[in-house]
């Protein structure tokens, strides 16, 4: 499904920290979301996944406004990895992706064969088959940030929105998290502070800042030395992945300003 987002403006204390931004994801794409902390992205993803509501603009889903859906109907489409979450569930790692199932459960109703299959097939993409017993609380952060991942997919969503979801991941299962994102082939808006990471996986990329939006397009077009310095603040030469072929960034760390 297809998302645009039309005009957003979003404020706190009668400040907009997102200011008219126009964007959009086409189907099946992976569209990222960059810019310096503070920049709004943040902010825009909230409102995609409903705990933010704009103070102007709208967000459509294939051409409907959200506000126009119930939380329920929304939650069958849109799942979210927030970055604000709890730190703590008394519940097992398998009872957390199940949660994933509320939107298709009616009030107190048991697990079925579809939830059961739908858990299963999520924690076995995330590499978590093994640990469905273990308590929540006792898990490690990156371990933690997987079992959440596993939440939205077992959600079965058409759209995924996954604010910063390589926090506390290792590289290894960054590497991991990005490749499964390719082969889920959803609809996901995703924001990034690693570029580099954020060229490789993304079809496009919305660079943000200062809660406006300032370059849209493919990673080739929007990230260059240009760019960088005007946006990021920082001296950058942009070269081909030695290994992918894909967009590569490499940072001058001896500076602190272009």
């Amino acid at each position: 499904m297809r998302i645009d987002i039309e005009e957003l403006r979003v404020g706190y204390a009668g400040r907009d920290v997102v200011a008219g931004v126009h964007l959009m994801a086409a189907a099946g794409e992976i569209v990222g979301l960059v810019g310096p902390n503070g920049s709004g992205k943040s902010s825009v993803l909230r409102t995609v996944y409903r705990h933010l509501r704009p103070t102007a603009g709208r967000v459509l889903l294939d051409g409907t406004d959200l506000r126009t859906l119930s939380l329920g109907r929304t939650a069958r489409h849109i799942a979210a990895l927030p970055q604000e979450r709890a730190a703590d569930f008394e519940l097992t790692v398998r009872e957390v992706v199940g949660m994933g199932r509320t939107p298709y459960k009616r009030a107190f109703a048991g697990e079925d064969p579809t939830d059961r299959e739908a858990v299963g097939g999520a924690l076995a993409a995330v590499g978590m088959s093994d640990q469905g017993a273990r308590r929540f609380s006792a898990l490690s952060g990156g371990e933690r940030q997987r079992v959440l991942l596993a939440r939205a997919f077992a959600q079965d969503p058409d759209v995924l929105v996954l604010d910063e979801p390589t926090n506390h991941l290792d590289v290894r299962h960054q590497v991991d998290l990005l490749a499964l994102l390719r082969e889920q082939a959803r609809t996901t808006l995703i924001s990034l502070h690693d570029l580099n990471a954020a060229a490789s996986l993304c079809d496009r990329l919305h660079v943000l800042h200062d809660g406006r939006l300032v370059a849209s397009g493919p990673p080739r077009a929007v990230l260059t030395p240009e760019l960088l310095a005007e946006v990021f603040g920082v001296r950058a030469a942009v070269t081909e992945h030695p290994l992918t072929g894909d967009l590569l960034i490499a940072f001058d760390h001896r500076r602190s300003h272009p």
